[in-house]
């Protein structure tokens, strides 16, 4: 533990001290985007964050490379080695895209080629552990489709909710810590080398995700980009396939008598290597739906718009952290709900305890959809907000809110935005408008 410890600090450390650097660069390069319509943030911010977790990842690995208990995975596995080239392509792909805006086809065809590289390495998935049947061998044919799928389906899920501050990182962040807490347990509990591989990189995922939030957080000084973000998900994919198709079920010997009956028996075992996108659950909602949102409306699968889940949290009435928030909640319990139920399936207090936060997730979720008012003998010790308005006080709010705004001219092409710094604010009736113009050109 304490070598992938030393590995996460490290890669945490280089990314953190690395982003202030990229950030100047990328101001010094051009590469802050005009603000579109479908952006929260009000100010152009620099992108190219993906730099720093690059060279994050490039320091853990060859720390880990020097390390004795870890040293093995690179003598035993050539997994770190595919991860390395498919995440070099990827990421220069990116840093393309953060600075000339490539075509959604041209990013697509890197990301499967991408995954392509890591299958020709030997980063694939070779069988399935299927509840009812047993363990399913693929075919080379097979196994690279299946692989190929899920990298490009985790990428563009990551890429996806990568739209407000802090975002995607934290999302990340708790799914890899998860997927780390469950890899780590079948190498070290059921000493599986084959688990060593993905066990390594969800720590150095950790790590540079943890040092780029500080510079992300809202109000975010610089953005991801595509390098950063079709980064994290490679990687998070990479772990995923890393455990369902190189570890062997029959290693675990949990139970006795068929292979059949076993797996059936090993189910929530074999949930995280079952359904590995369940740790990133979120994020794959928001591709299905954005999928299916557009093309009903006749529009392309990549065309950019703002009915993202994030987007629906500000449009509701969440200010911008706790629409974060809320979708940090919901990410932790589904992705911890589902290790705790594969450590111990057969104590009700795990469901009984999902189902519990989950109730609370959905009263925090709709909060702002009611209106609670305190008694009128609270109302000296609670916020304004949830005092009752008579005439008198509706009155006094209407004086303090000052001169009305000036009307918006019939025809302007302007959209509502969020206000304050970087959307400090969410859509409301605070609502201000801003000129759909580059960032820089006179008005």
């Amino acid at each position: 533990m304490r070598d992938y410890l030393l590995t996460l600090c490290v890669t945490a450390a280089v990314t953190y001290l690395l982003t202030g650097p990229v950030r100047k660069f990328a101001i010094a390069t051009g590469a802050m985007p005009e603000i579109r319509a479908r952006d929260v943030h009000r100010e152009p911010t620099p992108r190219l964050g993906g730099i720093a977790m690059f060279f994050g990842l490039c320091a853990g690995l060859l720390v880990a490379a020097h390390l004795q208990n870890l040293g093995s995975v690179f003598e035993l596995s050539n997994e770190p080695r595919a991860l390395l080239s498919g995440a070099a392509l990827i990421w220069l792909i990116g840093v393309l895209d953060d600075k000339f805006e490539l075509d959604a086809l041209i990013k697509l065809g890197a990301q499967m080629i991408s995954a392509g590289v890591m299958v020709a390495q030997g980063l694939t998935i070779l069988w399935l552990p299927i509840p009812g049947i047993g363990v399913v061998s693929l075919t080379p044919g097979q196994g690279t489709l299946l692989t190929v799928a899920l990298v490009v389906l985790t990428i563009n899920a990551v890429n996806f909710v990568d739209g407000l501050d802090g975002l995607a990182a934290g999302m990340v962040c708790l799914a890899a810590t998860a997927f780390f807490l469950y890899a780590y347990r079948l190498w070290y509990g059921y000493t599986i080398e084959a688990a060593a591989p993905a066990t390594l990189f969800t720590a150095i995922l950790i790590g540079m995700c943890l040092g780029f939030l500080p510079h992300n957080m809202h109000p975010a000084r610089i953005f991801m980009g595509d390098s950063g973000s079709m980064l994290i998900g490679l990687i998070l994919a990479a772990s995923a396939i890393s455990i369902t198709g190189q570890v062997d079920p029959d290693v675990l010997k949990l139970f006795e008598g068929s292979t059949r009956e076993a797996t059936h028996a090993a189910l929530p075992v074999f949930i995280p290597l079952l359904l590995p996108l369940t740790i990133i659950a979120i994020p794959m909602a928001d591709l299905v739906l954005a999928i299916v949102r557009r093309t009903w409306k006749g529009q392309s699968p990549f065309a950019a718009d703002r009915g993202h889940l994030h987007h629906r949290l500000l449009e509701i009435g969440h200010s911008h952290s706790r629409a974060v928030l809320i979708m940090y909640f919901w990410s932790a319990l589904i992705a911890f709900g589902t290790l705790a139920y594969s450590v111990h399936s057969t104590s009700m207090w795990i469901v009984l305890g999902v189902v519990a936060l989950s109730a609370i997730g959905l009263v925090l979720l709709l909060m702002p959809r009611f209106t609670p008012r305190a008694p009128r003998w609270a109302e000296s010790v609670v916020p304004p907000r949830y005092r009752r308005r008579g005439p008198a006080a509706a009155e006094e709010a209407g004086a303090d809110a000052g001169p009305s705004p000036e009307p918006v001219p019939a025809g302007d092409e302007r959209v509502p935005v969020p206000a304050g710094i970087n959307g400090a604010t969410a859509i409301g009736n605070r609502a201000r408008f801003t000129d759909r113009r580059k960032a820089g050109t006179p008005s």
